[in-house]
């Protein structure tokens, strides 16, 4: 039986793209060229962190990313602008069946599992139309191992005090859910892009294209 649904934040159940616009309203035009490449670089720096133990917080990562993205586009940023784009990731918006989806769900542990800094990922929870929804806000920077390391997924479980067949984890990350796959959580791909799944010995036990499809299991 499942006892704990865990989901992953950005991508899964926020729409990281939903900066684009902050960044149009500091560079125009260029706001969604900006977007790709910051979410492509802030992936690419916590794994390369990850990787040289030389571990730092999502929120410095996430600042690092958004230099580089500017640089990039030949856009300048002065402090104001940048705090003010730190400051968009507050503000996220949710994919619009999360919230239906989680009520359905009322009757299971609702946890939100990040790799998100608690400054990051505690304010974006507490401020969108989930937080009465999420019974539990878990960061990767309790550990300072950052997700796929098994390390973070196995706080997660100490955290969660249930045993990891009882768990059903989410995201829309294909390396989250090889992660949280190769732990041993059931997993559910969310696979909101449509890509092309993943050719590893390593398999989500369903994939979906939004939340809707996870209700399936209840």
């Amino acid at each position: 039986m499942i006892k704990a649904l865990v989901f992953d934040a950005y991508g899964t159940l926020y729409d990281v793209h939903s900066v684009k616009a902050a960044c149009d309203s500091v560079f125009p035009e260029k706001g969604e060229a900006i977007s790709v490449t910051w979410r492509k670089k802030q992936l690419e720096y916590f794994f390369q962190r990850q990787l040289m133990g030389r571990y730092r917080p999502f929120d410095e990562v996430t600042r690092e990313a958004l230099r580089y993205a500017c640089k990039s586009e030949g856009a300048s940023l002065t402090k104001e602008s940048e705090d003010m784009l730190m400051d968009a990731y507050l503000e996220l918006e949710l994919f619009e069946e999360v919230e239906d989806v989680l009520e359905k769900l009322s009757d299971k542990q609702r946890v939100v599992f990040s790799n998100g800094s608690e400054n990051m990922i505690r304010p974006l929870v507490s401020g969108s139309g989930i937080a009465g929804n999420i019974d539990m806000v878990i960061s990767a920077d309790e550990i300072k191992q950052y997700k796929p390391a098994a390390a973070a997924y196995a706080h997660a479980l100490d955290r969660l005090d249930v045993e990891r067949e009882e768990v059903l984890f989410m995201s829309s990350n294909s390396w989250d859910i090889m992660g949280a796959a190769s732990f041993g959580f059931h997993t559910a791909w969310i696979n909101r892009g449509r890509q092309q799944p993943e050719t590893l010995d390593i398999q989500p036990d369903r994939a979906y294209t939004d939340l809707n499809g996870i209700l399936e299991w209840f």
